[in-house]
């Protein structure tokens, strides 16, 4: 009967999860930019809290102080110290003193060498920090330079319209010059075969005439006697001398 109960407590609980309002906030606010002001950065601390008595946090006697005022910490801690000696909840046997040598070398050591020791990892972790930090610097240039070079290659790729648009005026131009050459080289082919055929026409025709000049005179010559001849030149030794009596 228990495990019906649950099972039916289960079943009747999953619909209200499922039906859980979801909220964006987090995801509004992530995209958001980050309010450097009210929420800076966490910073690294340099040098440890500050204690009291060598070992116990300031934090502590700030919290007790608005209860117990100034000495109310080190009545407390007395206090607490001398119920657990006195009710021997807290037994000071030889383990203790041993403790308390090794505390005492421990702050001796401490001391000592604790001051070398700092300054050394301390040196090592500026180093590091150095590093992140020329790390991070030259991050932030490689990206800006990057982020130059797109907005170069941006304005390079409008400027790219116009290059385009010039070749392609170039090649119409290319290609008009192309057609009048080769239209001109047409005329001049056309104009030499032309000139080639009036030129045929015309020593056909000179030929013709020659030929036709030659027949009539070779006629003639032969059509014309001896007598004809000499009548004719006679004629002309007459014409010739009345020409001379009226010049």
């Amino acid at each position: 009967m228990l495990s019906r109960l649950a099972v039916r407590s289960l079943n009747e609980a999953r619909p209200l999860v499922l039906v859980r309002p979801t909220s964006t906030t987090a995801v509004r606010h992530a995209a958001e930019e980050r309010d450097e002001v009210n929420f800076p950065r966490p910073v690294r601390p340099i040098e440890p809290g500050k204690v009291r008595l060598g070992f116990l946090p300031e934090e502590w006697f700030k919290f007790l102080y608005p209860k117990t005022g100034v000495t109310g910490p080190y009545v407390l801690g007395a206090g607490l110290t001398t119920y657990l000696c006195s009710k021997e909840i807290y037994i000071m046997e030889h383990e203790f003193y041993t403790g308390l040598s090794i505390l005492f070398m421990i702050v001796y050591a401490v001391k000592k060498f604790g001051p070398g020791i700092g300054q050394s990892l301390d040196k090592e972790i500026d180093e590091i920090e150095d590093s992140w930090r020329q790390y991070r610097e030259g991050s932030i240039v490689s990206i800006k330079a990057a982020v130059e070079k797109e907005k170069a290659a941006q304005s390079s790729a409008q400027g790219e319209t116009i290059l385009f648009d010039a070749k392609r005026e170039n090649v119409a131009l290319q290609l008009e010059a192309a057609y009048r050459e080769r239209l001109a080289t047409v005329h001049s082919e056309v104009k030499k075969r032309l000139d080639y055929q009036l030129e045929t026409a015309n020593v056909k025709t000179r030929l013709q005439q020659k030929h036709m000049v030659d027949w009539i005179v070779s006629n003639v010559k032969s059509s014309i006697t001896p007598a004809q001849e000499a009548a004719s030149l006679q004629q002309c030794i007459a014409d010739l001398k009345g020409l001379a009596k009226v010049a």
